[in-house]
């Protein structure tokens, strides 16, 4: 069939919503002006598809295939910027799917390319200052990484979390008293539980400075924190011939298998059994606190290479999921059935 009929189409299908829509015009005297409206929409109808319409768009396309797993996801997403590698948002959504798998260094060169190609996007600018950190064998902000956050800051300057991170890497630095200052112009911008949280990070940073202590204000509600239990399965450790210098982390993370988590401290697997308590001074990200959520998810992991990051070989407790607050302590047992 010709390549005319589509656009008739369109115009047709113009006219007659046009024709519902104007009906009440063809009474009291507004005969023509009915009919100049309902031709000028069918021309509009034609004349819009002429330019924008795709006909080939009525033939059958074949759907690609859903992907199954978030890896199966990484390849299509792969394969796609294979295509058009020039996609700064397809970049930043591959390194943040590395991210999830735990992939640092393939995320850190995702980043990377999203930032050349869009070197204007506070957003971008963070993640991959923070995406570079990780991939760091230290976990260290390199100049680079501090350059990102810093033009993040200038092109958005209430971004809370670039403030967060531009601390870090001054304290990293050695620069305690400039971070300090960077987190105390935070403060006003937060609520009461991230606020409380970052106050303690910078009366350590102010100590490491040789300055003296700011005001302590009182800890907000609802940041108690939460007492998790960890043990080891006692068939499991039985069995099994543990590192000695292998580490336990307790983690409470977003519910969803969020990467970041919310709250995390390490301890020697010889300190096994444990009862630790989370709050909000345990965050990585003082601006999502424990207490900024109603659910969380607490596991507990083994790690023989000390790392939060989980590593070929480290062992998971099941995950529990429990509201907020949370009173009774939550048992976790490492290596069980």
């Amino acid at each position: 069939m010709s390549g005319w009929w589509l656009p008739t189409a369109a115009a047709l299908t113009a006219g007659a919503v046009g024709l519902a829509v104007l009906w009440p015009l063809r009474g009291n005297g507004r005969r023509t002006s009915f009919i100049a409206l309902l031709v000028a929409l069918g021309m509009a109808g034609y004349a819009l598809y002429a330019l924008v319409g795709t006909p080939q768009a009525a033939a059958p396309v074949a759907r690609a295939a859903e992907p199954a797993t978030l890896q199966d996801g990484v390849v299509q997403l792969q394969q796609a910027l294979a295509r058009d590698p020039q996609r700064a948002d397809g970049w930043a959504l591959l390194g943040r799917s590395q991210q999830a798998l735990g992939n640092l260094a393939e995320a850190n060169t995702a980043f990377a390319r999203a930032v050349q190609l869009a070197p204007d996007e506070p957003d971008v600018l963070v993640e991959a200052a923070q995406a570079r950190a990780q991939a760091d064998p230290g976990k260290q902000f390199d100049d680079t990484a501090l350059q990102w956050l810093r033009h993040a800051q200038r092109l958005a300057p209430g971004s809370e979390r670039a403030g967060w991170l531009i601390g870090i890497a001054l304290r990293q630095r050695g620069q305690d008293a400039d971070a300090a200052a960077t987190w105390e112009a935070l403060l006003p911008k937060l609520a009461p539980g991230p606020a409380q949280a970052l106050r303690e990070q910078i009366a350590i940073a102010r100590e490491k400075a040789g300055l003296p202590a700011a005001a302590v204000l009182p800890a907000a509600a609802g940041s108690a924190g939460l007492t998790v239990t960890v043990a080891l399965d006692p068939a499991f450790a039985a069995r099994v011939r543990l590192r000695g210098d292998a580490s336990v982390f307790v983690i409470a993370r977003a519910p969803g298998g969020a990467p970041m988590p919310v709250a995390v401290e390490k301890h020697a697997l010889a300190n096994l059994p444990l009862r630790v308590t989370l709050d909000d001074a345990d965050s990585p990200m003082p601006t999502q606190p424990l207490s900024s959520l109603q659910e969380v998810e607490v596991f507990a992991r083994l790690s023989a290479s000390g790392q939060a990051n989980r590593q070929d070989g480290d062992l998971d407790s099941p995950v529990v999921r429990i509201r907020l607050p949370h009173a009774e302590p939550v048992p976790l047992v490492i290596g069980g059935p």
